[in-house]
């Protein structure tokens, strides 16, 4: 009898306790989804989407009954068997691809479902004329809207329509690293730490997004899915534009290009607000691709500047919602997106599927790690109290107003201050949401403040005075979520969030996976107020990582004072 329990609305009961808990975990998060993960039961829900990902990654309806009868300890109901076949058995069955004339087709061998799908009032406005009983031309601009309106109605296509091939450039990957170190997630050669070469997964992950053409690469935070992109870039061997979240991503990945190809500073195009140089191989930022004046798209001639033929979208689960409309336009570019988690808090994953493409490869969390690419970490939810004044306040307050009122309890402040003593010789980062809170935590500790208004320059030799070991605390807001790249990062403690934001939780534990010289696990510690909506955010936001198999250990500040340790 195995730890899951299938019920016939297509939610899944996970028994944490049960032995086998952990395989099974693994056998469902490739479709999956976590809803709900308290301390000895963990719900998740069958979806739809989740099944195309997996059908767009080969994986088949048999193989994803087999994993749910394998581990389920009574009978899967006949139902969600049904609706496993079904809605796999829908992805692909609709085609866009084109005619030896060069035109665009919507394609299926079955009339009568191209039929169906077509009298679609919004499907129908894509399409010009019916060729024949197996197919419709396609006006040429709707390639990307037609996967939307199509994946919609419940009708997944698949893209053959081929792409540009894009002009070629001269690169190639280097074997040995020219920093001279090897935290971006390329595995060293024995006897050599300079020396590096593509991780098993890495290779993987390139070689299933060349076999789709186009969709998402899914790693770890520290796994090097920079690394991807670059391989990538190289295999193709055409003009790539990558698109990042900001300047400081942009330096980062300048500076990984040069350092695992043949490419120098030189021959790196910058365009964003400091910089906007236009280069066979170009990054840029996803604000200037989308700033507009005048009610128009000023940048976008970005997109024709160069014959690209490739296109990386960094961070795709933050993917501006305009991006998405300028994507549907560039369909005949090969697209790669790169991300941690596909978790989109607006919701707009079918997007990303039917605009970049599917999930073409993922590498659980927990594998990584069990490969000795990313640390271990431990994840602790230090539980405080509000004193009687600011409780009495907190309730008079409205729902909007009270979570920010939680970030600027005194007692979460203490037990910032305790746990910075307790990690005094490591390597911490303090993240937070609210201004405020962040400035009070940098009056009372006197550690450098990094927001949104930091200048570029000053991160930077902050970001460098912390990697060489300068600098052992920084505290930083939501700038440092993503594409930071701090590779001794041993602690993060968290004293604010986006709210119940799954994704931002997976990236904040993202900045300390990086494997610690000593071999020493990572703490990822959050500061919750007790029995306040801070409590139920951080039980949302937990979700992800739960799903990858995190456990949060919960422990009361009052512990972590140094004569509860005496």
């Amino acid at each position: 009898m195995g730890p899951l329990i299938v019920q016939s609305d297509r939610s899944i009961l996970l028994e944490l306790d049960h032995p086998q808990a952990d395989e099974a975990r693994q056998a469902i998060a490739g479709f999956a989804e976590l809803e709900s993960a308290p301390e000895h039961v963990h719900t998740y829900r069958i979806t739809r989407m989740g099944l195309w990902n997996a059908a767009a990654a080969g994986q088949t309806a048999d193989a994803i009954i087999d994993a749910l009868q394998r581990h389920a300890k009574f009978a899967v109901p006949d139902t969600v068997l049904r609706t496993i076949r079904d809605a796999m058995s829908r992805y692909g069955r609709l085609d866009v691809r084109r005619d030896t004339q060069g035109r665009l087709l919507l394609v299926s061998d079955e009339p009568r479902l191209l039929t169906e799908a077509t009298r679609h009032k919004r499907v129908a406005a894509l399409l010009t004329e019916r060729v024949d009983d197996t197919a419709w031309l396609v006006q040429e601009w709707a390639r990307g809207e037609l996967k939307q309106q199509l994946l919609r109605i419940g009708w997944p296509a698949e893209d053959h329509a081929g792409y540009t091939e894009g002009d070629p450039i001269d690169v190639a990957l280097t074997d040995t690293d020219t920093a001279g170190t090897n935290s971006t997630g390329a595995g060293a050669d024995a006897g050599d730490a300079s020396a590096w070469r593509l991780r098993p997964y890495q290779r993987a992950a390139v070689d299933a997004f060349r076999a789709g053409g186009s969709g998402v690469v899914v790693l770890p935070c520290g796994a090097g899915k920079t690394v991807v992109g670059a391989a990538t870039m190289v295999d193709l061997g055409r003009k790539t534009l990558i698109l990042v979240t900001n300047t400081l991503a942009a330096h980062q990945w300048r500076d990984e290009l040069v350092r695992r190809t043949t490419l120098t500073a030189e021959e790196i195009g910058e365009y964003s607000g400091e910089e906007k140089r236009v280069l066979p191989v170009t990054i840029a930022t996803y604000q200037m691709l989308t700033a507009r004046r005048g009610g128009h798209y000023t940048h976008l001639g970005l997109l024709d500047a160069q014959n690209w033929g490739l296109i990386i979208y960094d961070e795709v689960h933050l993917l501006p919602a305009p991006v998405f409309k300028l994507t549907a336009e560039l369909q005949a570019r090969r697209r790669l997106g790169l991300t941690a988690t596909l978790v989109r808090e607006d919701g707009r994953e079918s997007d990303v599927f039917s605009l970049i493409g599917p999930k073409r490869y993922e590498a659980p969390w927990r594998d990584i790690e069990a490969q000795g690419y990313i640390s271990p970490a431990e994840c602790i939810e230090v539980r405080v109290r509000m004193a009687d004044a600011e409780r009495d306040r907190y309730a008079m307050l409205a729902d909007a107003d009270r979570y920010h009122a939680t970030a600027l309890a005194r007692a979460k402040l203490d037990a910032v201050s305790l746990l910075l003593a307790r990690h005094a010789d490591d390597q911490t980062l303090v993240i937070g949401q609210y201004l405020d809170q962040l400035q009070a935590i940098a009056a009372r500790t006197g550690l450098p403040l990094i927001t949104g208004r930091t200048t570029t320059a000053e991160r930077e030799r902050l970001f460098a005075a912390f990697r060489a070991g300068e600098q052992r605390a920084l505290i930083v807001s939501k700038v440092a979520n993503f594409s930071v790249d701090l590779p001794d990062a041993r602690v993060a403690i968290q004293v604010s969030g986006a709210f119940g934001s799954r994704q931002e939780e997976a990236q904040r534990l993202g900045r300390i996976l990086r494997p610690n010289a000593d071999g020493r696990t990572s703490l990822f510690y959050t500061v919750v107020v007790g029995d306040t909506v801070d409590q139920d955010y951080a039980l949302s936001r937990q979700r992800f990582l739960s799903e990858q198999g995190y456990g949060y250990r919960i422990v009361d500040a009052e512990d972590l004072a140094p004569e509860a340790h005496a």
